[in-house]
């Protein structure tokens, strides 16, 4: 059988199956290629909104984490479709590298570093009225030690004592006390260990994704977030738009829902295709086509045709909507064909020949 015409990549898988299975492989191949012409948009479009109308509102809790409820279904899509800079529940599924992923110890300590502490999480932060001062009790290390620089005195089991003049200045001191940040990386609300596959790996309530990059015996390979834009703007377009296709998916075959996932490589190329990240609706991509006519039809009719008018746009009329518009052929299958016919003309001597 000749593969020489299919792609490298392709070639290599169908020369390893075996020769009865060749012909059906082949089969399925041509099938799943793209016809010139077809539009893909819309077909991806359909594809990925039809299932959509049938997704639930629900969460589901987190690879056995209770403490952790993710949001799927529909509200999750449109966060990705959206390009949300924070997703509503940022979560982080932290791994540790190969050298500490089974010391349970370790683990604990990383997951304790990772979270975001404020002092008044850890203190106990009272006005006493008679004596004009603000008196502060704490067990942290951390919280002694910014403390320690803060007051004027300790007193014994890490009490700390700050006298002012009036109350409306310890009143004030305690609110700027309260939001005192104590080491942790900033967002990480809360961390869970536990035991995946063999291995210790940390879920995490909030995200930063460069911030527990940068912690010793973190696996920076394998860990991840489901906010895609911490992705992008720290790994760089490329891991954005796989983020968005391995997010999206995610969500549609949690509720069995049979989407092909070129449909959303699709959405997945459009939005990144620019080199940032960009939303499908009227602020992205949407907003931004260069017909004047396709982006009035989306959305803000009265403002696309006012500025076209006021910058004097001119609308070459390349794409599907703006050619329905104005009643014209779509550039679609058989529309992206264009015919010139030449007509005979009688010659002078009583035949034919062809007009030049």
């Amino acid at each position: 059988m000749d593969f020489q015409y299919l792609p490298e990549n392709i070639k290599n898988r169908a020369e390893n199956i075996k020769k009865g299975e060749q012909d059906r492989f082949l089969q399925i191949y041509e099938k799943s290629l793209v016809v010139p012409g077809e539009a893909v948009g819309t077909i991806a479009a359909q594809s990925i909104g039809e299932p959509g109308t049938q997704m639930t509102l629900r969460t589901f809790h987190y690879a056995g984490v209770a403490e952790l409820s993710v949001p799927l279904g529909l509200p999750r899509l449109i966060e990705i479709i959206d390009a949300k800079r924070s997703p509503r529940d940022a979560i982080m599924t932290i791994y540790i590298d190969g050298q500490h992923n089974k010391d349970k110890k370790f683990v604990d300590e990383i997951a304790k570093e990772l979270r975001e502490k404020f002092l008044h999480d850890v203190c106990t932060i009272k006005i006493n009225i008679n004596k004009k001062e603000l008196r502060i009790e704490t067990k942290d290390t951390d919280a002694k030690k910014i403390l320690q620089k803060l007051t004027e005195k300790e007193g014994n089991d890490g009490v700390f004592v700050i006298t002012k003049n009036s109350l409306s200045d310890l009143k004030k001191l305690m609110n700027k006390l309260g939001k005192k940040r104590l080491p942790g990386v900033k967002g990480i609300k809360r961390s869970f260990v536990r035991e995946l596959k063999g291995e210790y790996v940390i879920y995490a309530e909030g995200s930063n994704l460069k911030g527990v990059l940068n912690i010793d015996g973190v696996d920076k390979l394998r860990t991840t977030t489901n906010d895609i834009y911490q992705i992008y703007e720290t790994l760089g377009i490329e891991a954005g738009r796989n983020a968005i296709v391995t997010e999206a998916m995610t969500v549609l075959k949690e509720q069995n829902l049979d989407v092909d996932i070129r449909h959303i490589m699709l959405v997945a190329d459009q939005m990144t295709v620019s080199g940032e990240l960009q939303a499908v609706g009227r602020q992205g991509i949407s907003g931004s086509k260069e017909s004047v006519l396709a982006r009035a039809a989306f959305e803000e009719t009265e403002k696309h045709i006012l500025n076209a008018a006021l910058y004097g746009e001119i609308d070459t009329l390349e794409g599907v909507a703006e050619n329905i518009i104005i009643g014209q052929p779509i550039p679609i299958g058989t529309g992206t064909i264009e015919l010139t016919v030449k007509p005979e003309l009688p010659s002078k001597t009583g035949g034919k020949e062809r007009s030049k």
